[in-house]
């Protein structure tokens, strides 16, 4: 036979006949203040500003310079190779094409 603590059982029984009899009408409750949106809606046909959730994309040139100078520290005809193969039409292929040379001779 389980035995259960009259005054748990009482306090719980009392909270759910409560909760059951007292339906929450949440319309009202903003109304009336007791709960505050935390951002409301723009009704006035604004359109909302949306928060940059990433940063903005680099400079590609920047990035393509960036690389070049890697394969240059690198000093080798396979990190040379690379960036040409990567980004031939680039002015910097050129250059390291040029670099290729003098690591060949």
């Amino acid at each position: 036979m389980i035995r259960y603590d009259e005054g748990r059982v009482l306090f719980f029984a009392t909270a759910l006949f409560v909760a059951a009899m007292s339906p929450l009408d949440l319309d009202q409750m903003v109304r009336e203040g007791r709960i505050s949106m935390a951002k409301s809606a723009s009704a006035d046909g604004r359109k909302a500003v949306r928060e940059r959730t990433t940063p903005p994309a680099r400079d590609p040139k920047i990035a393509v310079q960036e690389e070049y100078e890697i394969a240059r520290q690198q000093g080798t005809v396979q990190a040379l190779e690379l960036f040409i193969a990567r980004h031939p039409d680039d002015p910097l292929a050129a250059k390291a094409r040029a670099d290729l040379r003098l690591l060949s001779r």
